[in-house]
Parts: C-alpha cells; structure tokens; sequence
C-alpha cells in the first residue's frame, strides 16, 4: 500500500504541471484561431462602438498573458465563461453532457477489454490453428474500419433493415433500462471495436512471448499443470502491456466518443464541441478539449496504479 500511494503522490504532484501545459496549448491555438469574437457575437452588422464594448466587456482588449491568467483562475473556480449569445454558463452544459461521455466511453472500454482478452488469449493457446488463423483475420479487419463508419453500418443493418436497436437519441437509464441499453448499445459497438481489435493483437502477442519463456517450460517440466501455469503466471505476467495500451486507447475512444455522438444524436460531449464549432464558441470548445483532456490523465494515473496491482515486480522501480 505504501509504494502505491508514493507513486500515486508522484502522478498528482505531476498533475498540475501537465494540466498547466494542456491549458497553455489549448489556449494559444484558439487565441490564433481565425475570427474576431466581438464579430461572431453580435454579427456582422454591429456597429463599431458596439463591437469595441464587447471587447472591452470581456477583456479581449487585454494582453494575452492577463487574459490567460485570468483564465486559469476561472478555471479554479470551474467557471469555463459563458457561451455565445444566448448566453449560458458553459460549466452547466459540461456537467450535463459529460456523465453520457463517460458512460460511452467505459462501456467501450469494458466490451472491449473483455472481448480482447478472452480472444486474444484463445489465440495465444492455439496459436497457428485454425482459432488462432480466424481471430487474427478478423481482427485485422476490424482494425481497418473506422468507427464512424461502422456506426453508419450498424444503423443500416441492426436499426433500419431489421428494426432492433434505434437509430439514435438516447433515453435515460432511471428511465428506462431497456431503452437506455438499446440506445448504447450501437455506439458503444462502433466506438468499441476497432479498439477492441488492436488490443486482441497486443493480448496474443505478450502471451505466446510469455508461453515462450523458460519459467513456463520449467513449471510444466516439473509437474505444475499446465492450466496452473497459464492462469497463475502467464496471464499475470502477460497483462501489464495490454493493460498500457488499452490506458492508452481511453483517450482515443473520449476522441471517438465525439464522432460517434453525432452519428447517433447523442447529447453528449461531442454535440457540445461540434455546436462551439459551428457558432466559433472558443469558450465552449475550450471548455470541452480541457475537461477531456483532464479526464485522459486521470484515467492514466490510474493505470499505473493498476500495473503496480497486476505485476509486483515494477513496485520496486
């Protein structure tokens, strides 16, 4: 427990650092985005002195190190700023958005945790057979499909040909729990799958590199069953990468999460950034890329606490 709370101390004192880091690009790249924001506002036809007094209002007027100051200090306090007129505290809209991202997004993280391992794991025990041979030509082509794509699919087949799952909207679980199920049911496939396929690859690849070790031989030359070791060692030993990438694949499917979405009317995070998009609301995308961005590291602390969970060797590093 102690080496898990010195380094779980480690990634927090870190945490500012790289959130400080995060800020400061989001905020340059949208500071040198295209656009006057006193124009986007109040449009095209406002007068000059309306315009300056917009600027003026909202400190556009001041330098660009004030003005981020100014931001970080909002950002404390969780206030995003508000949007584009008709003006609403953008803080609120994450809040309501967000909880559908993150379900989203973990629902693809554990159908694809479980469909990988278990595949990855049944290819690694036959490998070079005909499992192993199927598997891996089925992975590669899952791999090489695109999510939005797939999700325009599903909604073919699975929605409008045969009329199981809806093609989109989405119903609360207090609700209904079977709505709620069938309206994620297809996103989460689509979000999930090609994720889901590259990690079968990364599962089969560390087990038959761990089969093929001498303490394996050595177990079995001694009498362990060899069901014994596979389950005990191998699987152990073999975890720690999948475990990396599919950390890793949680920020690519918060990213994919935003497409697929709007693929399937879904009022999550992706409706918020597409919408700040269209009206060029930088205060909402800004909004919306920080607390993805924020949730990424998280979700990365805790994944080396997990490594040190699976594997006790890396406690001493």
């Amino acid at each position: 427990m102690e080496i898990v709370l010195r380094l779980l101390l480690r990634r927090l004192l870190a945490l500012p650092v790289m959130m400080f880091g995060v800020t400061a690009l989001v905020f340059v790249i949208l500071q040198l985005s295209p656009g006057d924001p006193a124009i986007i506002a109040l449009g095209d036809s406002a007068s000059e002195a309306a315009k300056a007094l917009y600027r003026e209002t909202h400190g556009l007027n001041d330098p660009i190190l004030v003005q981020y100051g100014r931001y970080i200090v909002n950002l404390f306090h969780f206030d995003f700023g508000v949007t584009m007129p008709p003006e609403q505290p953008i803080s609120a809209l994450i809040a309501k958005a967000f909880p559908l991202t993150l379900q989203l997004t973990f629902i693809g993280v554990f159908f694809a945790a479980i469909v990988s391992f278990s595949l990855g794991v049944l290819a690694a025990l036959y490998r070079d057979r005909w499992v192993d041979q199927v598997i891996r030509l089925l992975s590669v082509a899952a791999v090489a499909t695109p999510s939005f794509w797939l999700g325009i699919l599903l909604i073919q087949w699975l929605s409008l040909d045969h009329d199981i799952f809806p093609s989109g909207g989405f119903v609360p679980f207090s609700e209904s729990p079977k709505d709620y199920i069938l309206s994620m049911t297809l996103p989460s496939l689509a979000l999930a799958v090609p994720v889901c396929a590259s990690l079968i690859r990364v599962v089969r690849t560390t087990m038959v590199e761990e089969m093929d070790k001498d303490y394996v031989r050595t177990a079995i030359g001694n009498g362990v069953p060899y069901s014994t070791v596979i389950r005990y060692n191998v699987l152990r030993n073999a975890l720690i990468t999948p475990v990396t990438v599919l950390g890793l694949r949680v920020g690519y499917l918060l990213g994919g999460a935003v497409v697929i979405e709007q693929i399937f009317d879904l009022p999550g995070m992706g409706k918020l950034i597409f919408n700040g998009i269209v009206n060029h609301d930088l205060h909402l995308v800004q909004g919306v890329v920080l607390t993805i961005a924020f949730t990424f590291i998280l979700v990365n602390i805790i994944v080396d606490i997990l490594y040190l969970l699976i594997n006790p060797r890396i406690r001493s590093l």
